[in-house]
């Protein structure tokens, strides 16, 4: 998934839960377009095609939510890295085609590129309005507080996933750069998630970083990558390269490491030493939506409490809905009382939203074709 990637998290994690990562190679600067509601119309129906990461959801909400409203879901689990995706859709969008998608997911930061680039639509605040009703503090905090154009899917950490018996000494990213385990470590493709942590763990803020700190950082990584240290830079598949023991480190999620230690307790989820980058997903519903009333049917089934608790149950994300926590300290006692799910303040007291890029829309181009470059985004 972003989640394997992957509740209501404390209340206190509302000023470190911001910006997602955004999908790379955007050479088009345009600002804001005239962008039209994506407005809901009589009674949901039809078919509903969704995009979203592998594994973001569990077995059962699907066709639950099919046989209570008669909806017809193809449930598309085509995103791997939001770099890649973006990069397959951007020429669809670009004509207003969705592909035959109704919503897709979307990081803060990719959110809002899509949406200043006309690609995404405006809300139904209307049709929206009982998910709105349970949705959290905290998730109103991210790039779009008003939800003018998303609406949290699920959130989390990005850090480290570290084979503990392979690795026993992995704590810091900068052990990343070891060459003990050189050939034996990997990262995700988001830049927003990862340039900035590595930046944390030579000392830099993401805040205030400049164009040239991230630059220098991307040769940093495209060095390792080059030089065979890096394995390879991935998508949400490195889960089965740590489940091999190809890997025994990657910058990975949080949620992943939840699920994956289920399988191998040896697979464990560890907070680097310089903290790490916290994200939210998004639902938006693209341009050329054919069912956007499908749509807005979904996301407030999602947001009820018990589906919402269904959910979180199966990715172990940090949920945006209210009154879930209560439900879990019943039925999963374990998730409720776990710092990967209900990350505290205190918990996540060094870590860093994940942050735009530097200057201007030429900077982040820059930026955005080293990063290419690098990984082979």
């Amino acid at each position: 998934m972003k989640c394997l990637r992957s509740v209501a998290a404390a209340a206190a994690l509302v000023c470190v839960i911001g910006l997602g990562a955004c999908g790379g190679g955007i050479d088009d600067d345009s600002t804001t377009a005239e962008v039209a509601v994506a407005e809901a119309e009589g009674k949901p129906g039809g078919e509903l095609t969704i995009s979203n990461w592998p594994l973001y959801i569990d077995k059962q909400t699907i066709p639950e939510f099919e046989q209570a409203t008669g909806v017809s879901v193809k449930y598309v689990e085509d995103i791997n890295s939001y770099d890649e995706f973006f990069g397959k859709m951007q020429p669809l969008l670009a004509d207003g085609q969705s592909g035959g998608r109704s919503l897709m997911v979307a990081s803060d930061a990719l959110a809002k590129k899509e949406y200043d680039l006309g690609y995404i639509q405006r809300l139904d605040q209307v049709a929206l309005g009982p998910a709105l009703e349970h949705l959290s503090s905290v998730a109103s905090q991210g790039g779009d507080p008003d939800h003018e154009y998303s609406i949290p899917w699920q959130g989390g950490m990005t850090g480290l996933i570290v084979n503990r018996e392979l690795a026993p000494d992995v704590t810091s990213v900068n052990d990343i750069f070891d060459p003990k385990y050189k050939g034996k470590v990997e990262m995700v493709t988001e830049l927003r998630e990862v340039v900035p942590l590595v930046m944390k763990a030579d000392g830099i803020d993401p805040a205030t970083a400049s164009e040239q700190d991230w630059l220098d950082t991307i040769d940093k990584i495209k060095e390792a990558g080059e030089s065979g240290q890096i394995r390879r830079f991935t998508g949400n598949d490195y889960a089965r390269d740590l489940a091999t023991g190809d890997a025994v480190a990657v910058i990975g999620w949080a949620a992943d490491a939840f699920q994956l230690q289920t399988d191998n307790p040896d697979l464990r989820w560890v907070m680097p030493d310089e903290g790490c980058i916290l994200w939210w997903d998004n639902w938006v519903i693209p341009v050329g939506a054919p069912n956007p009333t499908a749509a807005y049917a979904f996301i407030n089934y999602a947001y009820e409490p018990e589906h919402q608790a269904q959910i979180d149950a199966w990715t172990g994300s940090v949920t945006p809905g209210t009154g879930v926590r209560e439900i879990l300290q019943k039925t999963a006692p374990e998730m409720a009382d776990s710092p990967l799910v209900f990350p505290s303040a205190q918990y996540t007291s060094s870590c860093s939203p994940t942050t735009a890029t530097p200057g201007d829309a030429e900077a982040e181009n820059r930026i955005e074709r080293a990063w290419s470059a690098a990984t082979g985004s």
